[in-house]
C-alpha cells in the first residue's frame, strides 16, 4: 500500500464556496503505461476557475475533492512496468485536462502516450505554460481548416491562447487580425497581429471585414458580433460556448444534455445558418503527437512563451485569482521547484 502522501491544491465542492486550499493528498500510484512526474511548474487556465462554478460537472467526471490544474513541466522520477519511451530524470511536460487528476501539486501521473519532453530551450516555467493553449491553438485552427493566405480573426490577443495563436497562425502563413487593449497594442504586434483594433475606441465588427475564420475566445455577444466580419463560407470555432448537440454527441452524453446544449447554441446556429457560416465548439483534449509537434516549433524559434506572471507554489490560489480578473498578458504560472 502507498501510505506516503504529498501536497495538492484542491477544492471540495461546485458553486459560490469551493473551499480551494491545500491538502495532503495520497501519492498517486502507477499504472503499467503512466509515468510519475515531479511537478517543478503548473500553468493555470481560464477553464480551471469554470470548472470550479460547475459548469462543465456533466462532462468532466471529477471525484472531490480533486486537483486543480491541467498544464505541468517536471521531472520523471518513476514509469510504469510497460513504459518504454521515457526514464526516471527525463524532463517532460504535458497536458493532463480531463484525466480525473490534477497537475498543481507536488506530484501527478502522467500517461506515456501525453507526455512529451521538454523543449531544450526553454526552462520548466516556460514549457508548463504552454500545453493548453498550445493544443488548443492548434485543435482550433486545425479544424477551421486555417490554410496559408486566409483571414483569422483571434479576439483577446493578449491572454494565454491568444498570444500562442497569434503566432501560430502566422506561422501557418495567416493574416491575423486581433482585438487588445490600448497598452497590450504593441505587445500583440510583436507577435504578429496584422491588423489590431483598441476594444476601447472601437468595436471590431465596424472596421474589420472579409474573415475566414473567427476563434471565439471572448464570452458575451462577440460570437454573434464576429458574423458580421466572417465571409460566407467562414468559420466560428468556439472555446468558450455557447455548446452544441454535435459536441454532446462526440462526448456520448445523454440525450437531454445533448438536447439542452442544442437548445444553448440554436440562437448562433441558426444566425450562421443564414450567412453561409459553420459554427461549432470545441474543447481541447490532451494529445502526445501535437504537443510534440508544438515542442518542435518552440524548439525552432517559431513561437515564444509569453508569460505574465509567476507565482509560487504557496501561492497557486492567488495564481487562479489573478487569472480570474482577465487582465493577464500571456501566462500566468504557478512554481514548484
Amino acid at each position: 500500500m502507498n501510505n506516503q502522501t504529498m501536497k495538492a491544491l484542491t477544492f471540495k465542492r461546485y458553486g459560490k464556496s469551493p473551499d480551494i486550499g491545500f491538502t495532503d493528498v495520497p501519492l498517486p500510484t502507477l499504472k503499467a503505461d503512466e509515468i510519475l512526474v515531479q511537478v517543478h511548474a503548473a500553468s493555470v487556465n481560464p477553464v480551471d476557475n469554470m470548472i470550479l462554478t460547475g459548469m462543465f460537472k456533466p462532462i468532466i467526471q471529477l471525484q472531490l475533492p480533486a486537483t486543480m490544474g491541467s498544464d505541468l513541466a517536471g521531472v520523471v522520477t518513476e514509469v510504469g512496468s510497460s513504459v518504454t519511451r521515457f526514464k526516471a530524470g527525463d524532463a517532460i511536460f504535458a497536458s493532463i485536462f480531463d484525466l480525473g487528476t490534477g497537475a498543481i501539486a507536488e506530484f501527478a501521473v502522467v500517461p506515456e502516450h501525453l507526455a512529451v519532453l521538454k523543449p531544450t530551450n526553454l526552462d520548466f516555467v516556460q514549457a508548463a505554460s504552454i500545453p493548453m493553449v498550445g493544443l488548443t491553438s492548434w485543435q482550433a485552427l486545425r479544424h477551421a481548416n486555417l490554410r496559408a493566405g486566409q483571414k483569422v480573426f483571434i479576439p483577446a490577443g493578449s491572454g494565454g491562447v491568444g498570444t500562442f495563436s497569434i503566432q501560430l497562425a502566422k506561422h501557418l502563413g495567416a493574416k491575423v487580425g486581433t482585438t487588445t487593449s490600448t497598452g497590450n497594442v504593441e505587445l500583440v504586434r510583436s507577435l504578429g497581429a496584422d491588423e489590431v483594433v483598441d476594444y476601447k475606441k472601437q468595436a471590431f465588427e465596424k472596421v474589420l471585414g472579409g474573415y475566414d475564420a473567427v476563434l471565439g475566445t471572448v464570452k458575451g455577444d462577440a460570437i454573434e458580433k464576429s458574423l458580421d466580419i466572417l465571409k460566407p463560407g467562414g468559420t466560428i470555432v468556439s472555446l468558450v460556448g455557447p455548446l452544441d448537440a454535435a459536441f454532446a454527441r462526440a462526448r456520448q452524453l445523454n440525450f437531454i444534455l445533448t438536447f439542452v446544449f442544442g437548445l444553448m447554441s440554436r440562437k448562433i446556429m441558426r444566425l450562421a445558418k443564414k450567412r453561409d457560416i459553420t459554427y461549432s465548439f470545441l474543447f481541447a483534449r490532451p494529445d502526445g503527437t501535437q504537443l510534440t509537434e508544438i515542442a518542435h516549433l518552440l524548439e525552432a524559434g517559431h513561437i515564444h512563451p509569453v508569460i505574465d506572471k509567476v507565482f509560487p507554489f504557496e501561492q497557486a490560489k492567488e495564481a487562479l485569482e489573478y487569472l480570474a480578473q482577465g487582465r493577464s498578458k500571456g501566462k500566468v504560472v504557478v512554481q514548484m521547484k
